[in-house]
C-alpha cells in the first residue's frame, strides 16, 4: 500500500519510515520543504515523490495512507486538511497539544468516516507486554507499585523545536514522553480518574522535568516520570507485587543507572525477590503497529480495526491537561470527560 509521509524528521526518518516498510508498506511521497531532507529522501526512497508541504502531499493520487510525522504544534490544522482529504490517517503521539482539539479532530474524523489511528507504538514494547503478561498471569501477586521513566542526560538542549518550542505550541516533555508514560499506564490499568504532579523548565522553553501520580479508575496508582536532566536515571520499569517484582534498567540508547541487571540476550528485564532473580524471556508482539494498520485497511472496518482508538489519545489529551493544572496549582486534580 501507498503512504504519504508528511515531515521527515527524526519520527518521519527513522522511526515511521522502516516501520512503515518492515511492514510492506511503499513510501509513494514525503512532504518537506528543508533542503537537506529533501537530499535525504531522494537518497532514501528515490521512487518516493517529494512534495513542499501537507497540501501537496494531499494532492498526491492513489495513496491507501497518510502519516502525519511533523510537530505536535501543526497537528490541529495538518488532521483537519487530512480528514477533509479522505485518506486514512496515522497521526504521531501526541494527537494534538490539548484535549479540547483532540476530542474535535476526532469527532470531525468520525462525521467524515475517516480511518484515524494515532501512534502509541509503545505499546508494542517488549518490556510493556512483558509486563501485560506477568501482570495477567498472577506472576507478581497483588500488585503494590507501577513506576514508569523515560529519564535521560541531556543538559545542552537540541536546536529543535521539541525543546525550544512553548508548550502551547507542542513543545516539552509532558506532550512528547508523558504521552507515552500515559498512554502505557492506560493500556496495563484503564482510565485515570485524578491526577497529582509536579514539573518544572530547567534548561528548555517547556517543561524537561515532570513527575505524575495518576490514580485509576480501578485503584492502581501509576507512577510516571520524564526528565532530560537525570544523570543516573532510575530504572525504566518496575512493578512491585505482593510476591516478586519485575524491572527493566536497560532501553535503546538510554543510559542503564542500574548495574548488574543488564538483559541477556534473548530477555528483557528480571523478575526478583531480593537476591533471588531471573530473566524473563522477549515477548514479542503478534502484529507490529503498521502490521495491524495494514490489516486494518484490508478490512471491511478499518476504523473498528485500528490497533489504536483515538478515543484513548482523547483521554491521554485529557490526563496530560490535568497533570499541568495539577502541576499549576499543586493538588489533587480530576481528569474531566468521560
Amino acid at each position: 500500500m501507498r503512504v504519504g509521509l508528511a515531515g521527515y524528521g527524526l519520527a518521519g526518518r527513522h522511526i515511521h519510515r522502516p516501520q512503515l516498510k518492515a511492514a510492506g508498506f511503499e513510501i509513494a511521497s514525503v512532504s518537506t520543504s528543508n533542503p537537506e531532507r529533501m537530499a535525504e529522501v531522494e537518497s532514501d526512497e528515490p521512487q518516493a515523490q517529494v512534495v513542499p508541504d501537507l497540501d501537496a502531499l494531499l494532492q498526491v493520487p492513489d495513496l491507501d495512507l497518510i502519516v502525519l510525522a511533523t510537530p505536535t504544534g501543526m497537528h490541529v490544522d495538518h488532521l483537519r486538511a487530512a480528514i477533509a482529504a479522505a485518506v486514512p490517517i496515522v497521526v504521531d503521539k501526541p494527537i494534538t497539544p490539548d484535549a479540547a482539539s483532540a476530542q474535535q479532530a476526532v469527532a470531525a474524523a468520525a462525521a467524515a468516516g475517516c480511518p484515524l489511528t494515532v501512534f502509541q507504538n509503545r505499546r508494542w514494547d517488549t518490556p510493556h507486554l512483558a509486563a501485560k503478561k506477568l501482570l495477567a498471569d498472577g506472576s507478581l501477586g497483588d500488585l503494590v507499585r507501577y513506576e514508569f521513566r523515560w529519564e535521560r542526560w541531556r543538559p545542552e538542549p537540541k536546536a529543535r523545536w521539541r525543546e525550544q518550542d512553548s508548550a502551547a505550541d507542542g513543545g516539552g516533555l509532558l506532550l512528547d514522553l508523558g504521552a507515552h508514560l500515559v498512554d502505557s499506564a492506560v493500556d496495563l490499568f484503564g482510565p485515570v480518574d485524578s491526577v497529582v504532579a509536579t514539573m518544572a523548565s530547567h534548561t528548555t522553553a517547556a517543561e524537561d522535568e515532570v513527575v505524575m501520580m495518576c490514580r485509576h479508575t480501578g485503584g492502581v496508582v501509576s507512577h510516571l516520570s520524564t526528565t532530560s536532566l537525570a544523570g543516573v536515571p532510575g530504572p525504566r520499569l518496575r512493578l512491585s507485587g505482593t510476591k516478586a517484582a519485575y524491572v527493566v534498567t536497560e532501553f535503546e540508547a538510554e543510559p542503564n543507572g542500574l548495574p548488574g541487571f543488564e538483559n541477556p540476550a534473548g530477555h528483557v528485564g528480571w523478575l526478583c525477590r531480593a537476591d533471588d532473580r531471573e530473566a524473563l524471556p522477549t515477548v514479542a508482539p503478534e502484529r507490529t503497529f503498521y502490521e495491524q494498520v495494514a490489516d486494518a485497511l484490508n478490512s471491511d472496518d478499518p476504523q473498528a480495526k485500528m490497533p489504536v482508538d483515538p478515543r484513548d489519545s482523547v483521554h491521554v489529551a485529557r490526563v496530560l491537561d490535568a497533570a499541568r493544572r495539577s502541576a499549576q496549582n499543586w493538588q489533587v486534580t480530576q481528569v474531566e470527560g468521560p
